[in-house]
């Protein structure tokens, strides 16, 4: 299988579209990211953004996998934390290395950034992405997650 891992820029609000298409398939939550999609202006302000990295992965033209994330400066040290928000492969492509291509990338990316850990959470019934995120690293953590209402 053939296929480029793409870091998205300013200008590039089509193929956001496009990932974020993808994140909505594969989560089976196309609410959340197609029911009140954001205006070109707020993209292209968003991939603009140093912190906010988004990756699509392509294969014939088709986004097939992504990965977006963002980097968390710290202010104990000159040093930043890179925080995976979001990341899927379309099912016809998983365990093809699409979703380790995409980490990878991410890797090589932040570390000219001063980034000194990458992390994700994975909800606890995701026996796959649990799974994968151990395959990446020997360190785990067991927290609890809280969404406080503004």
């Amino acid at each position: 299988m053939t296929y480029s891992v793409t870091h998205l820029s300013h200008g590039e609000t089509a193929l956001m579209r496009k990932l974020n298409e993808m994140f909505g398939e594969v989560f089976v939550d196309a609410d959340s990211y197609a029911k009140h999609p954001p205006s070109d202006e707020y993209l292209n302000k968003l991939l603009g953004q140093d912190a906010f990295i988004a990756l699509a992965c392509i294969v014939d033209g088709i986004v097939v996998g992504g990965l977006v994330a963002y980097e968390l400066k710290k202010f104990e040290q000159q040093r930043s934390e890179i925080y995976i928000y979001d990341l899927a492969v379309r099912e016809a492509h998983q365990r093809k290395g699409v979703a380790t291509a995409l980490v990878r990338k991410l890797q090589g990316m932040v570390r000219s950034r001063g980034a000194y850990v990458i992390f994700v959470q994975a909800d606890k019934p995701d026996d796959g992405a649990i799974a994968f995120y151990r395959s990446l690293t020997d360190h785990q953590e067991d927290v609890f997650h809280f969404d406080i209402k503004v």
